[in-house]
């Protein structure tokens, strides 16, 4: 099966910019993560309103330890991050050698928990 052309920049910027049938923007998606292109996907998921895939996403980021792509998730989202959420992440990246995200984690833990 042959690759899907994905847009370079300048073309993304444009598809991003327009109105977008939630099925051409779940393809591209789906194409960006068939790349392995998590955060270029993200967008593409929250035109489709694929809300279930970007939890997906962000509980897969908390598992990873990557604080940058659970802050995006949320946004996306319109939520907040739960200090379990923080502390989880905190662990996970520490145990794969992240420091500065575990600490970044470690410390949103703290304020959501005072």
């Amino acid at each position: 099966m042959a690759k899907a052309k994905l847009p370079n920049a300048l073309e993304r910027r444009h598809v991003i910019e327009r109105d977008l049938a939630p099925a051409q923007a779940l393809r591209l998606a789906e194409a960006y993560l068939g790349e392995k292109r998590v955060v270029e996907a993200l967008v593409f998921l929250h035109k489709a309103r694929a809300e279930d895939r970007l939890r997906e996403i962000g509980e897969g980021a908390v598992r990873d330890g990557d604080v940058f792509l659970m802050r995006q998730v949320a946004t996306l989202l319109g939520t907040s991050i739960a200090a379990d959420a923080w502390r989880a992440a905190a662990a996970a990246a520490e145990e794969c050698g992240k420091a500065r995200y575990a600490a970044d984690a470690a410390r949103q833990a703290s304020r959501q928990g005072a």
